[in-house]
């Protein structure tokens, strides 16, 4: 029998995190939740996580989701010769002095 841990975090009360056991789960369930977790690229315990707070409207509201378009004029804008000089430059400032290391 699979069994998934899950830490939940008290909002209420400065409490350490807990966990709990599922039993019962069956390889249906498992594969469901292994291939729901690896197409949003996360952990099972973090799917199951916002699984449950979305359910008990625990959901935390989405941060750092805020667009920003004030560059968005600089995208595409270099040509292949401004771009190789840039390059160039930035490998410069990349390569390491062993003096100041040793």
């Amino acid at each position: 029998m699979l069994s998934f841990h899950i830490g939940i975090i008290s909002r209420l009360q400065a409490l350490p995190m807990k966990s709990i056991t599922i039993r019962g789960v069956d390889s249906s369930l498992d594969q469901a939740l292994k291939q729901a977790a690896s197409a949003e690229s996360r952990s099972i315990n973090q799917l199951v996580l916002e699984v449950l707070r979305e359910r008990f409207g625990l959901s935390k509201p989405p941060t750092h989701t805020r667009e920003h378009h004030d560059l968005d004029d600089l995208f595409g804008s270099w040509g292949e010769e401004e771009y190789e000089r840039v390059q160039g430059a930035v490998g410069e400032q990349r390569k390491i002095d062993p003096e100041l290391w040793s």
